[in-house]
């Protein structure tokens, strides 16, 4: 057959000449191909459409060398397109490009092999498929290749292979660091900084950098550091001996051979901001071993650190800081940059730049860990008024990190009243809110700091702070809960708060809490006591126990014994119940609304009515008034006072007038009354208090008060019983008669004249703490309750000025009223009815 010359001016045509048996034809037509797809993705994408990489890829076996080199060159210039690459995976083209690179194949099949890998390897699947196929050690060998191109595009491939931590230990152990280190030497910047990055991945693994060690690799990477032409590396060079420098055995090496003093030197000086940036991570990687920061500290590096917050860059600020705070675990180090570091931490607390606000503040939150000095710096650097507006960062770790400085501070009682000023606890209150544990964790244990204040804790719940604490109650995080818990037991110190918590519910979520093993702390269990002891009613009902620092005042009442997880209800909600036959609430109020207004009165009306008469009229006819008709017996009372003052003379007038000012105070409160619903006063208790102040509080001793106190108590609850007529007792009649007579459940205690052990006890308990006799009160079963008082035995006969320790005694007000029986003592049992 003749020869054909064929001029082709479409790829399609020269796609079908693939399909040739010519070697000659194939030869041409793969390079016409090479130049057609050199010249854009187009075009690739072309060639793709036409079917030439199926065509091509049966040519990757060819006989003849020029054929396959040509076919290989293709396909290494269109790997570079995504659709391509996905094609090659599917035809699985990784074992035959792999047996492209032995040594016996020409330099450009090397070069376009590796290309074409290079291109591939950046997906998961064919990095899988070239190291489970080996291709690791063919491209090694090739890092040694003559030619640059296949160099470049080996360490390349390699470079994308070892991200994966199974080809990382490959390589380590093919021996790969030589070769990586003597293409440093390349003149070629692509070659060397691909081989930089390359040990900057593997140098993560300590076995390499023991490896790279020993083969004087920290010597290259500090001559490259040196030089200034080499300037475009520096930075990848750094990163690596950052990786270098976690170990003590390396680290102590470079500063023996002067390196270390170097590289600090050379971070002074440099006015680059990725090569300041990542000599600080170097030094922050370093900084996470005790003996690294040793060696750190005695280079001065903190010099260098403090340097480098001072740059413009906000990367640089950020990477400093950080350093910062893994260096100041060393206390040589926490001091120094105390000296001169803090300052400039402060100002970048302003930093518009969350990041760097995070960095700055976290670093500050390590440097006043255990340390006042440092607090005080910060303090002293006017640091707080930053810090508290640092609570309303973007940033979790920035608010976390705030709190637990302002927190740091609050160690000392200046500072603590200072950051008080500014406003903490309101800014507190959104953190508190934030869905972040850490913060949660940090914001509640800044609460728990702040809190035993009490125009804090008033601030906080003027901001609706309380609130949100009591929703972390219910955190599953284990730490949050701890500090929550804290933070509710300090704010429960004062009445106001601790009523408003329980209102929120933290009382019957820390219930839940201390049921639980799993979830219950110290603290739940403190703030749980702490709460209950300024809400004595919940207490007693649910404990059944008040101690002698539990002072009963004017709102206590006492409606049993409650079982857990049944609601309490508060005194108003139990006084609108209709009437039952159940035991009724006793309740405490010894001290009238308008006492102030009632005594000018009575001063004044003197001449027209007794003012005892009048309040015992006034007594009687509260004990059988509705709650609306009760509200406007004072003001009845003041215009009776009025009309009766009529007729008199001038002196009467003048009376008249004050008269008719107090009865404009009374209607105010019966307005405000109409509002918030306040129990009536028990003047008959009044009466008690102010009679046992007069009769027992003289007494000389201790003993003799709680006796005389037993035997009044009794003298007002029926007197003394025999204990074989205890059952003839009806004071269960006498109760269901004054709460009929009531029309309430709820029974003032005054009102009470045949008591049993529990009235007894409870009234013993009342005037005790009016009058200052120190005594617990005790529920018992079977409508037992008992008071425990603690007294100081006289010295044994013949030793004078023995002081013993106090003896706990049960008073007995029911059968020889004020007999002491001592604790544990069988009368004692056998009066609890144990």
């Amino acid at each position: 057959f003749d020869p054909l010359l064929i001029e082709s001016k479409t790829a399609a045509t020269v796609v079908l000449m693939l399909g040739s048996p010519e070697e000659e034809v194939l030869a041409k037509a793969c390079d016409a191909l090479y130049k057609f797809a050199s010249k854009g993705d187009e075009n690739k994408v072309t060639l793709l459409g036409l079917g030439a990489v199926e065509h091509l890829y049966k040519l990757l076996s060819h006989e003849d060398p020029i054929v396959r080199r040509n076919a290989i060159m293709v396909f290494g210039i269109m790997a570079s397109n995504h659709d391509v690459k996905k094609l090659l995976r599917e035809l699985d083209v990784t074992n035959s490009l792999l047996s492209q690179l032995a040594p016996e194949e020409d330099v450009v099949i090397h070069e376009f092999a590796t290309l074409c890998l290079a291109h591939m390897a950046v997906e998961y699947t064919t990095k899988v498929q070239i190291f489970e196929q080996g291709g690791l050690e063919p491209l090694i060998r090739l890092l040694g290749s003559p030619d640059p191109d296949v160099q470049k595009n080996s360490v390349e491939c390699i470079y994308l292979l070892v991200q994966d931590f199974q080809s990382r230990a490959a390589v380590r152990e093919l021996n790969v660091i030589p070769p990586l280190l003597e293409l440093l030497k390349s003149e070629y910047p692509v070659i060397q900084l691909l081989a930089l990055k390359t040990l900057e991945v593997i140098s993560k693994d300590r076995e390499t950098r023991i490896i790279l060690g020993e083969n004087k690799g920290l010597d290259c990477l500090l001559k490259i550091l040196e030089t200034d032409e080499f300037s475009d590396l520096h930075v990848e060079a750094l990163a690596v001996l950052g990786n270098c420098l976690e170990d003590v055995h390396t680290l102590q090496l470079i500063q023996q051979t002067g390196g270390l003093k170097k590289l600090l030197s050379f971070v002074r000086v440099s006015t680059v901001p990725d090569i300041q940036e990542n000599a600080a991570k170097a030094i922050t990687k370093a900084a996470y071993d005790s003996e690294n920061r040793k060696i750190l500290n005695e280079e001065e590096v903190e010099k260098c650190l403090i340097n480098l917050l001072g740059t413009d860059n906000d990367g640089v600020k950020v990477a400093a800081s950080q350093a910062i705070s893994a260096m100041c675990e060393n206390l040589a180090s926490k001091r120094a940059f105390g000296l001169q570091g803090i300052p400039q931490l402060v100002q970048l607390l302003s930093s518009d730049n969350e990041e760097v606000k995070e960095a700055a503040v976290t670093a500050l939150a390590n440097l006043t860990a255990a340390s006042p000095s440092n607090a005080s710096a910060v303090a002293e650097a006017e640091g707080i008024e930053p810090l508290v507006n640092t609570l309303n960062a973007q940033r979790d770790g920035a608010i976390a990190n705030a709190a637990t400085v302002l927190t740091n501070l609050a160690v000392q009682e200046p500072f603590r009243v200072n950051i008080q000023s500014c406003g903490i606890m309101s800014a507190l209150a959104e953190p508190l809110r934030s869905t972040n544990s850490q913060v949660q964790s940090k914001a509640a244990f800044a609460v728990a700091a702040f809190g035993c204040d009490a125009d804090a804790r008033t601030e906080l719940r003027n901001a609706g702070g309380l609130g949100p604490l009591v929703e972390l109650l219910h955190s599953k995080n284990k730490e949050v809960r701890r500090n929550v818990c804290w933070a509710v037991m300090v704010c429960a110190s004062d009445e106001l708060t601790a009523i408003e918590l329980c209102r929120l519910g933290a009382l019957d979520i820390l219930e839940e809490i201390n049921l639980s093993p799993g979830l219950k702390n110290n603290f739940s269990e403190a703030a749980l006591e702490k709460l209950l002891d300024n809400n004595l009613s919940q207490k007693y009902s649910q404990m059944g126990y008040l101690s002698s620092s539990n002072i009963i005042t004017d709102g206590f009442y006492d409606c049993g014994q409650i079982k857990p997880g049944v609601k309490f209800s508060s005194l108003e909600e139990l006084s609108m119940q209709e009437l039952t036959d159940r035991r009724a609430i006793i309740f405490i109020n010894a001290k009238p609304r308008e006492e102030e207004n009632w005594n000018l009165l009575c001063d004044l009306n003197s001449s027209v009515v007794s003012p005892m008469e009048e309040k015992q009229e006034l007594s009687g006819q509260q004990s059988s008034l509705s709650k609306s008709r009760e509200k406007g017996l004072r003001y009845y009372t003041l215009n009776y006072m009025c009309i009766s003052l009529k007729g008199k003379g001038k002196k009467e007038e003048d009376k008249m007038k004050e008269v008719t000012q107090i009865i404009s105070r009374v209607q105010d409160e019966i307005n405000l009354e109409n509002l918030h619903w306040i129990p009536p006063p028990d003047f008959i208790l009044l009466d008690y208090i102010n009679d046992a102040s007069k009769t027992i509080l003289p007494l000389t001793t201790t003993r003799e008060q709680v006796v005389a106190l037993a035997q009044f108590v009794a003298g007002k609850m029926g007197g003394p019983i025999e204990r074989d007529k205890l059952h003839d007792f009806s004071w269960e009649l006498h109760i269901s008669e004054i709460e009929f007579e009531l029309k309430c459940n709820v029974v003032p205690i005054g009102k009470v004249k045949k008591g049993t052990f529990y009235h007894r006890a409870l009234l013993f308990k009342v005037i005790a703490d009016r009058i200052g006799i120190g005594c617990s009160l005790v529920r018992g079963e079977y409508n037992r309750a008992w008071n425990e008082v603690k007294l100081v035995d006289d010295s044994p006969q013949g030793i004078a000025g023995l002081l013993l320790p106090p003896q706990e005694y049960i008073v007995d007000l029911m059968f020889e009223p004020g007999f002491l029986m001592k604790q544990g003592s069988a009368e004692a049992d056998q009066y609890k009815c144990i």
